[in-house]
């Protein structure tokens, strides 16, 4: 075939002689395997990272993806031999293909998260296999086109160098300035029409030689509005996916790079929401944010008053303001990783109203920072540390509840200070719970576990982690709508279906918490 065999200094549609300097086709062409490579990974990162949101465990969301879309991109390239003739009319079809099943990924996986939860992981590694196999051919058929005008040599390294480039480029902006600014469905939208523009690109190159140009322009022109109208309308897409998923009307929605944050607002008030999972409802947060704070501080200002306090996590604000109900607190620092967290509810009048404005308090220090390696570099000591994390649903978080980090946790705490441990569901999670309580003794300190009624999440526990034997309070702050000094002994009375039983340390080298909890949790998801 001419296409394929044509030399170098051969001439004709859509060639340039050997001579005639820079190639506009071969750049035009390079620069397309440049955002071929972009755009495919980004529908890559964005399906993982949808995943990780609604099943939980990133690392696992990721791996199976990433493997997932790296075998369909083997398999596309394996089909490329089967395209023989017309290679840019296939290349242009391919691209808008991709576009629109790229574009719309993001979007597609929102709504079966809304409407269809039970087909979110099918429709999940279907469209990443398609995709995966669409980018796949793509390479391949660009690198055959190209072979008109540069060695085999050239051409190897020419190709995976924007490919190469391509992927750099997007994996440093995705997390830093693509999700955080556009949202992951606007991003979907934002690439799949780079990926059309590329089509048209190559509609425009090849003009000369597509035998149907003018129904391949109407397939560009189609894929372009398709596109266009879903950036425009990606906020409203969100919005009617998030307010079926959360049922009540999503009153805040934004990303960071960590993590998915909606507030809803209902008949029992707002509902706070990270990646998919509730962290507090407004109706029955008092009784969680009590119940983790003052047996602690209480216990402590017993002997003296807690003069430096800690929270780790906890980035609404809910645990600052209970702290600050002792007035001899001087300091408290908040160790909260995503600034997007503590900027909503320091600034937004109806979080600041759920926290009473603790987060202006003259007497907080922010600290936007990981809370492990904060406490790797500080040198400061505390009286009482409140760590209020997320459940250990993946590594990233799991890490935060391992002997190592304990170990650093008890080297913070002052000689008689204690550390309380928010410390998922007793009742639901057994094994989980108890992990963190080995954990913690593994790591040198005595733990002292207790659990609380909260409504929204059912029987909720707590340990606190210290030097010297936990005595529990006699005496606690004046107005308090849930604790009183003769229902705290009550927190720590185990029911037998509650009771401790044998389970091993979580360590940073096996992550044992991680898979625990994700099968305890799940047989309730069932």
């Amino acid at each position: 075939m001419a296409e394929e065999t044509g030399t170098a200094g051969a001439t004709g549609p859509g060639r340039l002689p050997a001579a005639a300097g820079p190639r506009p086709l071969e750049v035009a062409l390079l620069a397309s395997v440049f955002v071929v490579a972009a755009c495919g990974l980004v529908y890559e990162l964005a399906a993982a990272a949808l995943a990780s949101y609604v099943l939980g465990d990133s690392v696992l969301q990721f791996s199976t993806v990433i493997g997932t879309y790296l075998f369909a991109m083997g398999i596309g390239s394996w089909l490329s031999r089967h395209f023989e003739r017309q290679l840019p009319a296939h290349f242009l079809r391919i691209e808008l293909m991709v576009a629109l099943a790229g574009g719309l990924l993001p979007v597609l996986l929102f709504l079966a998260n809304a409407w269809a939860p039970n087909a979110f992981r099918v429709l999940l590694y279907g469209l990443v296999l398609l995709v995966g196999m669409l980018v796949g051919l793509e390479i391949p058929l660009v690198m055959r086109i190209l072979k008109r005008h540069a060695s085999l040599r050239e051409l190897v390294s020419q190709v995976l160098t924007f490919d190469y480039l391509g992927a750099l480029a997007v994996s440093v902006a995705f997390p830093l300035l693509l999700v955080p600014h556009l949202g992951l469905i606007r991003t979907g939208f934002l690439f799949g029409l780079l990926n059309a523009a590329v089509a048209v690109w190559a509609l425009w190159l090849f003009r000369h030689e597509l035998r149907r140009f003018a129904a391949h322009a109407a397939a560009c022109a189609a894929t372009l509005a398709v596109l266009g109208g879903g950036m425009l309308w990606a906020d409203r897409i969100t919005t009617l996916a998030e307010d079926r998923f959360y049922q009540d009307r999503v009153v805040v929605a934004q990303s960071s790079p960590w993590q998915r944050i909606v507030v809803t607002q209902g008949h029992g008030g707002l509902r706070l929401y990270l990646n998919g999972n509730l962290q507090f409802a407004e109706s029955d947060e008092y009784r969680y944010h009590e119940a983790l704070v003052h047996p602690a501080m209480s216990a402590f200002a017993a002997g003296s008053a807690p003069r430096r306090v800690a929270v780790l996590g906890g980035g609404d604000g809910m645990a600052v303001r209970e702290i600050l109900r002792y007035p001899g607190v001087e300091h408290v620092t908040l160790v909260e990783l995503d600034p997007l967290m503590t900027g909503l509810f320091s600034s937004q009048p109806a979080l600041v109203r759920l926290n009473g404005g603790a987060l202006a308090s003259p007497k907080l220090t922010i600290v936007n920072a990981d809370a492990f390696k904060w406490l790797e570099e500080t040198s400061q000591s505390f009286d009482v540390i409140v760590v209020d994390f997320p459940d250990p649903t993946n590594f990233a978080i799991g890490k935060l509840y391992t002997t190592s980090f304990y170990a650093l946790l008890g080297q913070r705490l002052s000689a008689s200070g204690y550390a309380v441990v928010q410390t998922t569901s007793p009742l639901v999670a057994r094994q989980s719970f108890w992990t963190v309580a080995t954990t913690i003794e593994a790591a040198g300190l005595q733990a002292t576990p207790y659990h609380a009624h909260v409504p929204s999440f059912g029987e909720w526990g707590f340990i606190i982690a210290s030097r010297r034997p936990f005595v529990q309070p006699t005496s606690l702050p004046e107005g308090l709508r849930f604790l009183t000094p003769a229902t705290v002994p009550l927190l720590f009375d185990f029911p037998a279906d509650m009771t401790r039983v044998p389970t091993e340390a979580n360590r940073l080298s096996n992550q044992v918490l991680v898979n625990t909890y994700e099968r305890e949790w799940g047989r309730v998801a069932r």
